[in-house]
């Protein structure tokens, strides 16, 4: 008899009711530690930042119909240092049109970085503005587009006037603007929006 009451108390002891009973209390805080375990892992993951670009000098050329060729250079040695940008440009003449071609550089590299490589690749994000103002008798036309057809910037014309005048002719390299905005495929970037990633200014006389 006594034999019999410890099987029984045995079998009751380990009944399966009991334990499936035990794994449901414990089942929740299971899969919240699983859960914690995948935040704390998505967590760890670095978040990549795509750092702004330095570009201390803008150079354009311009080469008219007879090879002649002029020359606007801004460079701002300390990038975003707090000396002044120094813009130098060549005299252009009267009554001329000149095919343009632009490159940004970054000169505080070693070997200098040649940003425009960057501009060409990704121009679908990109755009250049030359903006003139308005006693400067000259006109800006774009001569190349992105794979959506969209101006770019990094070839283009200048023509001037066959009046003498003097203004100032501002390029804009401008990063992610819409450019199904109005106006911005003509070069105005009053509603482009974006960000600008240079902004150079040229004092031009046309004689």
């Amino acid at each position: 008899m006594k034999t019999i009451q410890i099987l029984n108390s045995q079998i009751t002891r380990y009944n399966p009711k009991h334990f499936f009973m035990k794994i449901a209390q414990f089942f929740p805080l299971l899969v919240l530690s699983l859960l914690f375990t995948a935040c704390s892992d998505d967590d760890s993951v670095p978040e990549i930042i795509n750092e702004e670009e330095v570009i201390t000098t803008v150079n354009l050329t311009l080469t008219d119909n007879n090879d002649n060729v002029k020359i606007l250079s801004f460079k701002d040695d300390d990038g975003n240092g707090p000396n002044a940008p120094v813009a130098t440009a060549d005299d252009l003449e009267t009554n001329t049109t000149y095919t343009g071609s632009i490159v940004f550089l970054n000169e505080l590299e070693t070997p200098t970085e040649n940003i425009t490589a960057e501009v060409a690749e990704e121009d679908i994000d990109h755009q250049i503005f030359y903006v003139t103002s308005s006693s400067l008798n000259a006109t800006v036309e774009y001569i190349d587009q992105d794979a959506n057809g969209n101006p770019v910037g990094l070839d283009f014309t200048l023509t001037t006037g066959d009046v003498s005048s003097e203004g100032s002719l501002t390029v804009i390299l401008r990063h992610e603007p819409n450019k199904d905005a109005s106006g911005v495929s003509d070069g105005d970037p009053a509603n482009a929006g974006g960000e600008t990633d240079v902004e150079a200014v040229f004092t031009i006389n046309i004689l």
